[in-house]
């Protein structure tokens, strides 16, 4: 008998209709004589209704109870699928994440899983029930609430088939699989059949919002299958699998892109050593991730612009950081700019590939998109634009690697 975690998003518990569309694709895949275990996230909506509720008590809104708010979300709608499966005539019921336990650090918000006891849930699988987790939370050493992060559901199913040893973890969204682009920004957009772990992670970091990058990442380390599915579709979606079983026959395999991020550029900065580290410094300890980097030297050799990316909410954070440090900058001005966007390429097959860099680039001119910032490593470009060519980037990027 084949063991198996299936994961619903909000989307596809957003609704009771939906809920009970689920309950009835669990069921036939249980007739299938499989062991199932399900994981769910919050009805779409849920989370940042309560997140909305904590701000209008607290601009600081302590993070052990946060968390405990948080996962409010989960309970209920475990609760009404493990319902509605009891309704189909399938013994079923709920598992919260303290039930189990999943066991977290102490790093509430956004904590990591440490071990999962899996001797209650192996019983009632094997006794032909369903297991429903409530996604998204786990338990601290000290017996609190823990969250996993935005999206940390996909994270909850992919560490539940790792310690639950299953032959697969299938990932059920409202789209029919991993696409090659947002297809509501490129209509051509279309259904990518297998992608790596590595092709997968660069696009989910990258602002692809099929998976969380760090259930991508767990399911790479692990070698755990991905099989990413539509809820309202049959269709065979997109398998995650290592690069052993990739066909690059095409060099670029998807565009991403990212409407959250921010520039800053520090000019006539001094140019000598430790300039960088101490722009950079302040910022790394305020968990602040900086991304593109530049560094232009003016021609006499003293003075360098020192221009670098980060996401847009830490903008008011990270000018206030370098206007603390100034005792140690000596720079004539700072100034930042938030409506850029990060348009990406990514592909395996860019590896042994020549000319990628120069297509994309000569795509972008063709459309009189000016360049402001530019990112690589072996499977990925990325480039920042002014905002308002986002659209027009993707598009043509997409139909120059011929992915319409």
């Amino acid at each position: 008998m084949k063991r198996i975690v299936l994961k619903f998003g909000g989307t596809s518990v957003g609704t009771v209709e939906n809920i009970q569309k689920v309950a009835n694709i669990i069921k036939k895949r249980h007739k299938e004589d499989k062991e199932i275990i399900v994981i769910v996230s919050a009805m779409s909506g849920v989370t940042n209704e309560l997140k909305k509720k904590s701000e209008l008590i607290s601009k600081n809104f302590d993070s052990k109870e946060l968390d405990t708010l948080l996962a409010s979300g989960e309970q209920a709608s475990s609760s009404l699928l493990s319902g509605a499966l009891i309704d189909l005539g399938i013994k079923a019921r709920s598992w919260l994440g303290w039930q189990i336990p999943i066991v977290t650090d102490n790093n509430h918000t956004s904590s990591k899983i440490i071990k999962i006891k899996t001797q209650g849930i192996l019983k009632f699988i094997s006794e032909g029930g369903v297991a429903v987790v409530a996604g998204f939370q786990g338990i601290t050493t000290d017996d609190r609430v823990s969250t996993l992060g935005r999206g940390g559901s996909d994270l909850s199913a992919v560490t539940v088939a790792k310690f639950f040893q299953t032959d697969l973890c299938e990932i059920y969204t409202d789209v029919e699989g991993v696409l090659t682009t947002d297809p509501f920004i490129n209509k051509k957009a279309k259904k990518i059949d297998k992608i790596s772990y590595e092709e997968m992670l660069e696009m989910a970091a990258l602002g692809a919002k099929v998976m969380q990058p760090t259930s991508v990442q767990a399911a790479m380390i692990d070698n755990i299958i991905v099989h990413v599915r539509s809820v309202f579709s049959e269709k065979s979606g997109t398998k995650i699998v290592s690069e052993s079983g990739i066909d690059y026959k095409k060099v670029v395999t998807g565009i991403a892109y990212s409407k959250n991020d921010a520039k800053v550029t520090l000019v006539g900065a001094e140019d000598k050593p430790g300039v960088a580290a101490d722009i950079f410094e302040p910022l790394g300890n305020s968990n602040i991730n900086v991304d593109m980097v530049i560094q232009n030297i003016s021609s006499d050799g003293k003075k360098t612009d020192v221009t670098f990316t980060i996401k847009r909410e830490d903008l008011r954070k990270t000018l206030s950081l370098i206007e603390k440090n100034n005792k140690n900058l000596n720079y004539q001005k700072i100034i930042h700019d938030d409506k850029v966007s990060k348009v990406s390429i990514i592909g395996a097959g860019m590896i042994v590939n020549p000319g990628v860099t120069h297509k994309m680039f000569r795509s972008l001119a063709n459309e009189r998109i000016n360049i402001l910032a530019i990112s690589t490593s072996e499977i990925k470009i990325s480039v920042l634009v002014q905002e308002d060519s986002t659209q027009k980037a993707v598009k043509a990027l997409h139909k120059a690697f011929e992915l319409d």
